[in-house]
């Protein structure tokens, strides 16, 4: 890649700014590649061209978290975690700089382009009726729903395990998943805006706004569990092959990152009680809900 060699191997780490950046530029080049070479069915591939862009950089990520952890004498949940939160703050990012442009995406290309170009991201909403669950559960007028609750839990423990065992297996093999489900949220949201704004006769990107100011807390709480899942596994498959096996320094950072992953079931609990109170108690929301399905005749 050319952008890993004209900047400092360390510059994601620095500034917040440029990971968003390169979110956005790598996701629209993705997208830009794949309408062009197969523009039947671009839109798993735009993720995959997207992810594969992204890679070097990950990989340069941990390639500076691993050096950082052998140059310290003594291993410490504290350094640790120091180290983690930075790859952390760059997951989160790289999210929201892919998902801004499939969100846009959506919103301002035509609707038959927009069908084509992110088709399998748009199966999700129908297929599964996303979202459409917020006004369901508010119709028995309970404020929390164990059902709904239990249901998104499930669903997001599974792609929390996903995001582990890739990265457990093929080190950052992970981000494909994550840039997945930016790519999923982000086109989501905009349809939801574009196909409400028609309704209501407000402008999209405002409707736009207001569902992210609605959904940012749980949403970015969801993607952090995935993450630290990402990072967990990711540094348990590359610490059995830089440390001496059975070493106490091995089961020092194993034993770490086997705490982190405690840490993202811990946040992907706490996300699915925040989404499932949102879904259920924010009427704002709902109305957009209603106003998308009913403009789409669902």
């Amino acid at each position: 890649m050319v952008l890993e060699h004209i900047f400092p191997e360390d510059w994601l780490e620095r500034k917040g700014i440029y990971a968003f950046l390169l979110g956005i530029g790598y996701s629209f080049v993705g997208v830009l590649i794949a309408s062009i070479l197969f523009p039947g069915d671009p839109a798993l591939v735009a993720v995959a061209f997207t992810s594969m862009l992204l890679l070097p950089e990950l990989y340069k990520i941990f390639s500076i978290e691993e050096r950082q952890e052998s140059l310290e004498q003594r291993v410490s949940l504290r350094s640790l975690w120091r180290d983690d939160i930075e790859v952390v703050r760059i997951y989160v990012f790289l999210f929201l700089g892919i998902l801004l442009v499939y969100s846009v995406g959506t919103i301002l290309l035509p609707e038959l382009q927009a069908n084509n170009l992110f088709r399998e991201q748009l199966e999700i909403r129908l297929g599964q009726g996303f979202a459409g669950s917020a006004t369901a559960g508010s119709a028995t007028g309970d404020i929390f729903s164990s059902g709904l609750f239990y249901v998104l839990l499930t669903n997001n423990f599974l792609v929390l395990m996903a995001c582990f065992i890739l990265a457990l297996l093929a080190g950052d093999g992970a981000i494909f998943l994550i840039t997945w489900n930016a790519s999923v949220w982000g086109t989501i949201f905009g349809l939801t805006a574009k196909s409400a704004a028609l309704f209501s006769g407000k402008h999209p990107l405002y409707l736009f706004a207001l569902i992210m100011l609605i959904v940012f807390p749980h949403m970015i709480i969801e993607a952090i569990s995935y993450f630290l899942a990402a990072i967990s596994g990711s540094v348990i498959s590359k610490d059995v092959l830089l440390e001496d096996f059975a070493s106490e320094r091995f089961f020092e950072v194993f034993g770490f990152n086997l705490y982190l992953l405690l840490f993202g079931l811990l946040f992907l609990l706490l996300g699915a009680i925040v989404e499932t109170f949102v879904l259920q108690n924010i009427s704002i929301y709902q109305e957009i809900i209603q106003m998308s399905f009913s403009a789409m005749g669902g």
